[in-house]
């Protein structure tokens, strides 16, 4: 089953995500546990093949070795090693095929539900559905029908199992006059590492965790600047923001930003996992300045800081 771009509109705060499961089994007997990724990450879904099993010299537990897929060779993830659950193996299993940081992988599941589409504002923190399952693994949940699913993080994922992880650094820049820049993300730990960024590159950051938070920041700044007579770059410079977030998502975010007349004087950054050439109309469509794929941190003060001066003259 072969996946396409969706076709929602974009701006509108809404997502598609393909359910899947994984059967786990557990002292009380089997239990099926539902989990969710957006689409816009998933090439496609492929039978698994047969013979796929860890190996002893594997950089990690849930890698099941590497498979030809046409004119790919497709690594292969286990998820439910990942997740700490102890999976029932079934006769067809299937492997969701992604496209996250620009990389292609596969990961190995119990089967696939169906494709739902909702908005970001009935996205929940996960809360005690977790259950068992490691806090840094999912990013929210969502009730469907009768059930819960969970929206698992495997940036997160790829991010722990990556070889070549290193702490993004920035260049101190050299400008004129101070800047602020707005980064809006709903990871802690990408929190953390731009706000870092930022600091070390000289800008002063404020930090928020969804879009919905940072429209609220937003319309307190320009309140602010209009009760002194200012305009809003003396208080706030840029903002980034990544699109997949509860509450209010970026592309939502950039095209309240870009349609509101005082704003609108802001460049927006869109920086996120799920930029590809393939759906990178979309940040254009809502009129975002610039979009960095999540893996080029070390860029991302530069690119910010140039459109920065651009709007300066």
């Amino acid at each position: 089953m072969k996946l396409h771009d969706t076709l929602l509109e974009t701006g509108t705060n809404e997502f598609e995500i393909i359910e899947f499961y994984i059967d786990e089994n557990t002292p009380q007997g089997p239990h099926r546990l539902h989990f969710g990724v957006n689409v816009v990450k998933v090439i496609e879904v492929v039978e698994a093949m047969k013979g796929l099993a860890p190996s002893p010299s594997a950089p990690h537990p849930s890698f099941l070795g590497a498979v030809p897929l046409r004119d790919l060779v497709l690594p292969i993830i286990d998820l439910s090693v990942w997740l700490g659950i102890d999976r029932i193996p079934q006769p067809h299993e299937l492997i969701i095929v992604t496209e996250i940081h620009r990389r292609v992988n596969g990961f190995l599941v119990s089967g696939v539900v169906q494709i739902h589409r909702m908005g970001w504002g009935d996205v929940q923190p996960p809360g005690s559905v977790l259950g068992s399952l490691p806090e840094n693994c999912v990013t929210g949940m969502v009730r469907i029908e009768d059930r819960f699913v969970l929206l698992v993080d495997l940036e997160q994922l790829l991010t722990e199992l990556s070889p070549d992880k290193e702490v993004a650094h920035a260049e101190p820049l050299v400008r004129e006059e101070p800047a602020t820049v707005l980064v809006v993300d709903d990871s802690y730990a990408v929190r953390f590492m731009l706000n870092n960024l930022f600091l070390e590159a000289g800008f002063n950051v404020h930090v928020d965790t969804n879009g919905l938070e940072a429209w609220e920041r937003l319309t307190r700044i320009k309140a602010d600047c209009a009760a002194d007579g200012l305009p809003i770059t003396s208080r706030l410079n840029a903002v980034v923001a990544d699109v997949e977030m509860p509450q209010m998502d970026g592309y939502t975010l950039t095209r309240q930003i870009k349609e509101d007349p005082d704003l609108k004087a802001l460049p927006v950054v869109i920086f996120s996992s799920v930029i590809t050439d393939n759906i990178r109309h979309k940040g254009e469509a809502v009129g975002a300045d610039d979009q960095v794929n999540k893996p080029e941190f070390s860029s991302l003060a530069s690119r910010v800081s140039e459109l920065i001066q651009q709007r300066r003259g």
